[in-house]
């Protein structure tokens, strides 16, 4: 039994079973032992691999849809980049290569990091120190500077807690983590969780046993809520499924492989799907438009990722031509590829048009 499980385990027994968005958020970020906290989880010697990792060619996309939207706002004279979750800090070092091929928007640029970790946040000033900019961290977007921005957020979302909640014979009742023959197990809130039913896609369509995710989705509401007043763009790219449905979707991956989500607390990366209707509605709400979602295949495709690669490969000896086309597979390609798991959607001030890499 770890620390992080000793803390919890003793937050039960004076409290009970706590909710599912309070274990996942204290395995991910609590101050001493969270996931997030205490290590470096990117690359193959970590947990897991994000698109960033793969190639430059998906930052580089990326650098560019953000010329676009820079272009399609007026082009102001300053405009705020920032990237939630930026990992090491390879996905904003590529894109700030990209923005170059655009000289004039490179030059408006003022990057802002979001980042929580003490850790990840050592490593982006390492990463980014190498670049001809000078970026502030911010722990929240409480922070951000006024004005017109463009955000980015790479698995960002499937990060964020979600508390589930179960269809019973008795009502929809809150599932929690609690203690069970002397381990960590999933229980009930004996009491009925009715108000939930506000949210469902179709509570006529849910059968005893379903489960229902729902997200706080406030660091969306607050981006869609200052494009609104400011002017940009939002762009989110992340796992999980288009239209708001049911089914546990949390998940632990360590070293690579599934592990279960209740085990070892604090040593896995802890993740739920996206629930992008839940994600587009959340916007539009505070003001914004939302577009897409679609594949992340169809977006990279849409943007030219296809003729980068020939580029990066062109000339090229055999291997790295291979990795090229290994890369590109992975980035646009169908399962085991990230192109149809993951989606793209934008969320845009109402009066911005021509947004890149949404035509279907």
């Amino acid at each position: 039994m770890n620390a992080l499980e000793k803390e919890i385990r003793a937050l039960i027994e004076s409290e009970g079973p706590i909710p599912v968005s309070r274990y996942m958020a204290l395995c991910l970020g609590h101050p001493r032992h969270g996931y997030y906290i205490t290590r470096d989880p990117f690359g193959a010697a970590g947990d897991f691999v994000t698109a960033p990792e793969v190639s430059q060619m998906f930052g580089e996309m990326i650098g560019i849809w953000c010329a676009e939207v820079w272009r399609a706002a007026g082009e102001p004279a300053k405009i705020n980049l920032i990237e939630f979750g930026p990992g090491r800090g390879t996905l904003m070092v590529d894109m700030l290569r990209a923005a170059k091929v655009v000289p004039a928007f490179r030059a408006t640029i003022d990057v802002h990091l979001v980042e929580t970790s003490p850790t990840l946040t050592e490593r982006q000033r390492r990463t980014l120190s190498t670049s001809d900019t000078t970026p502030r961290w911010h722990e929240s977007v409480t922070t951000l500077p006024a004005g017109p921005l463009v955000v980015v957020a790479n698995e960002f979302i499937d990060a964020l807690p979600v508390d589930q909640f179960v269809k019973t014979e008795t009502g929809w009742h809150e599932r929690r983590v609690g203690v069970r023959d002397g381990k960590l197990a999933f229980a009930l809130d004996p009491a009925p969780f009715p108000q939930i039913e506000t949210l469902l896609p179709d509570s006529a369509r849910a059968r005893t046993g379903a489960l229902f995710e729902r997200r706080d989705l406030t660091p969306v509401r607050e981006i869609a809520r200052r494009i609104a007043a400011d002017g940009g763009a939002a762009l989110f790219i992340d796992y999980g499924h288009t239209q708001s449905g049911f089914g546990d979707t949390l998940q632990a991956v360590r070293d690579h492989k599934p592990i279960d989500p209740l085990q070892d607390p604090g040593e896995a990366d802890l993740t739920a799907h996206v629930d992008f209707e839940a994600l587009a509605r959340t916007a539009m709400q505070a003001g914004t438009h939302a577009i897409g979602p679609v594949t992340q295949g169809q977006f990279l495709r849409n943007l030219g990722i296809e003729l980068r690669a020939e580029n990066l490969a062109r000339g090229k000896d055999a291997a790295t031509a291979a990795a090229v086309e290994a890369a590109l597979a992975r980035l646009i390609g169908p399962s085991p590829g990230m192109g149809e798991l993951f989606k793209a959607i934008a969320l845009v001030h109402p009066a911005l048009g021509g947004i890149p890499g949404f035509d279907t």
